[in-house]
């Protein structure tokens, strides 16, 4: 893209963005947002920035191919919903710590099946439309 306007407001934007998809990542087992709709913020920031300054220097600012968050987001998630076995619950019961957090409040499990929702949601945009990127040039 030769806008050097949309280049220089991109390059603000994606740390705005990025910081605005954990906010709705963390209020969403409160509020609706959640791991669904945070991990598509952040992937349209990540390519807002491929728009403007191309897919290799997005993948450099990755600092991995962005298919490798799919299995972690799984595992995460699958781990999330398991554990509660392990103290004779049934799957996917909600655990949560006695204490809040500063700034986050309380963290119970569904916010790390959130945290795998997110990782795989990233991970699954951002490897379509890179794989699309890289067979259109």
């Amino acid at each position: 893209m030769k806008s050097a306007i949309l280049k220089t407001a991109s390059s603000y934007l994606l740390p705005i963005l990025l910081l605005f998809s954990i906010f709705i990542l963390l209020r969403g087992h409160y509020h609706p947002g959640g791991g669904f709709v945070g991990g598509l913020i952040a992937a349209i920031a990540f390519v807002l920035h491929s728009f403007t300054h191309g897919s290799e220097a997005t993948l450099k600012l990755l600092h991995t191919h962005p298919s490798s968050f799919i299995p972690i987001g799984l595992g995460v998630a699958a781990l999330s919903m398991f554990v509660p076995m392990l103290g004779g619950q049934p799957v996917m019961t909600s655990l949560w710590f006695n204490e809040p957090f500063p700034v986050i409040g309380l963290i119970g499990s569904a916010l790390f099946f959130d945290l795998g929702v997110y990782l795989v949601v990233i991970g699954a945009v951002l490897t379509i439309l890179f794989t699309i990127a890289q067979y259109s040039e």
